[in-house]
């Protein structure tokens, strides 16, 4: 088999622009609502010049997917085993509320795929993801039973966090018009859950 060739400077630029592209369209859209005309329309570039780099509306998915996974279980690797354990659920949370800031498209993308069953990321679910959050359960059970922190169930602690701080990403328009005008809701969020989380796991 013949080795693939390097990328060109001006394929791996417009791969980028694709995928800012496509991820902007799919946040908004949904699977189902995008459209390759429209991703196109969005990178500035022709329908047959797009098709040139991903075949389908689904190959650019899958890709945007694939690189968000890894983003998004970064914060939960960071978690050390080693470390003061309320510090280190408090970081987790903070980091993944961090990402509700500045990656909110992403998160929609995640919530999309999810919400339809997640036909292009079930595998990924099923393994990385599920290996590495009984990983850290595991740690967190351990803490708990030691007495450092107080009784959880160390599986819906984490998908406290994920609630709790997707939630600003996912439904950031119905959150900034309940607050109304003038209030930042990630930094409220941020004292509020420490407060939360503070008195949750106290031992």
């Amino acid at each position: 088999m013949t080795p693939q060739r390097p990328r060109t400077r001006i394929q791996r630029r417009n791969i980028g622009t694709i995928l800012e592209a496509a991820l902007e369209v799919f946040s908004a859209q949904g699977f189902r609502g995008a459209t390759l005309d429209q991703i196109a329309q969005a990178a500035g570039l022709s329908k047959p010049n797009l098709l040139y780099y991903f075949p389908s509306k689904e190959a650019i998915h899958v890709e945007l997917l694939s690189g968000l996974l890894d983003d998004w279980l970064a914060p939960l690797r960071a978690m050390d085993p080693a470390g003061e354990p309320k510090a280190e659920i408090m970081a987790y949370m903070h980091r993944k509320l961090e990402m509700s800031r500045e990656m909110p498209r992403e998160s929609r993308l995640f919530a999309n795929e999810v919400l339809q069953g997640a036909p292009r990321m079930s595998a990924l679910l099923g393994s990385e993801l599920k290996e590495l959050v009984d990983e850290k359960a595991a740690v967190i059970r351990a803490w708990s039973e030691a007495g450092r922190i107080a009784p959880v169930d160390p599986h819906h602690l984490i998908f406290s966090i994920w609630a709790l701080t997707q939630h600003y990403a996912d439904f950031d328009v119905q959150v900034r018009a309940v607050l109304g005008p003038g209030r930042d809701p990630l930094d409220e969020a941020g004292q509020f859950l420490d407060t939360l989380f503070e008195r949750l796991l106290a031992p």
